[in-house]
This record gives C-alpha cells, sequence and structure tokens, in this order.
C-alpha cells in the first residue's frame, strides 16, 4: 500500500471507529444520564446530523484511500475489505439520508416520550426505528473493527 495512502487509510478507519464509538458508547449515554430524557432526546437529536456526516465523511474517506493504494481490487481479502466499506457506506448513507429523519420526523409528533404511553402508535414507531437504528449504528462500528484487525493482520503476516 503506497504510505501516504496508507497513513490516511487508517487514520479514516480510527475516524471511523473511534469517532462513532466515542459518541455511542461514552457521549450519549452521559447525556442521557445528566439530564431528562427529553433534554438529552433533544440533545442527541441536534448532534445526530453532524455525527452521521461524519460518520458518512470517514466511511469516504476510507474507500477512496483504499482505492488510490491500489488495494481496493487486487485479491480476494482486498476484495472483502472493500465490500466492507461499500457495505458500511450504504448503511451510513440510508441511515444519513433516509432513517434519521424518518426518524426525527415522527419524534416531532411524540408530545413528550415520559408522558406518551409506550402503546401510542407514534412511540411505538419511533421506537422500532431506534431499535433499527442502533443495529445499524453497531454494524458499521463492528465493520470497521474487522477491518482494523485484519489491516493490522495483514501487515504482520503478509
Amino acid at each position: 500500500m503506497h504510505p501516504i495512502a496508507s497513513a490516511v487509510y487508517r487514520l479514516a478507519l480510527a475516524l471511523w471507529v473511534g469517532g462513532m464509538s466515542v459518541f455511542t458508547f461514552v457521549v450519549t449515554p452521559v447525556i442521557f444520564r445528566t439530564q431528562t430524557r427529553e433534554s438529552a432526546g433533544k440533545i442527541v437529536g441536534a448532534l445526530f446530523p453532524a455525527y452521521f456526516r461524519f460518520c458518512l465523511g470517514a466511511v469516504v474517506i476510507a474507500l477512496a484511500a483504499r482505492a488510490a493504494a491500489g488495494e481496493a481490487f487486487s485479491g480476494v481479502r482486498q476484495l472483502a475489505g472493500t465490500f466492507l466499506i461499500v457495505l458500511s457506506l450504504a448503511i451510513v448513507s440510508y441511515h444519513t439520508f433516509g432513517l434519521a429523519p424518518r426518524m426525527a420526523a415522527v419524534r416531532e409528533t411524540v408530545v413528550s416520550m415520559e408522558t406518551t404511553p409506550k402503546e401510542d402508535p407514534a412511540r411505538r414507531e419511533f421506537s422500532r426505528l431506534h431499535g433499527i437504528s442502533m443495529t445499524l449504528n453497531l454494524a458499521v462500528i463492528v465493520a470497521g473493527v474487522i477491518l482494523i484487525l485484519r489491516y493490522d493482520a495483514l501487515r504482520r503476516f503478509p
């Protein structure tokens, strides 16, 4: 792999996995632990557009660096890694431009997550979409971790 492209690729993977993990496993839980549910939801909802665009940027840069290094399509291992990045790009794109806006629109119809009954159709729909969102977010983090582990393993054991 070309040294500059290699460095950019590693940096993009680190930002991808690190950024998503910090937001998912540190920032969001702290916000929900220290704020009311309503306030926390508003704060996290306000952060989501920037978060999803950050994730999208990191994945795009990883793909571009991989392609620039000539490692994207040169063998089965490389194709598998490229497939993981393209799959992640598709998931993050759907999340950014499809799922997140739908969640925000549904959330706007719920008067209060604290006082609205769980049986309310809008609240149930928001919960369903939130479950999908969390699953997709975790899948993209895991894909990034696999890429980091594969990259390291390929460098140690060619």
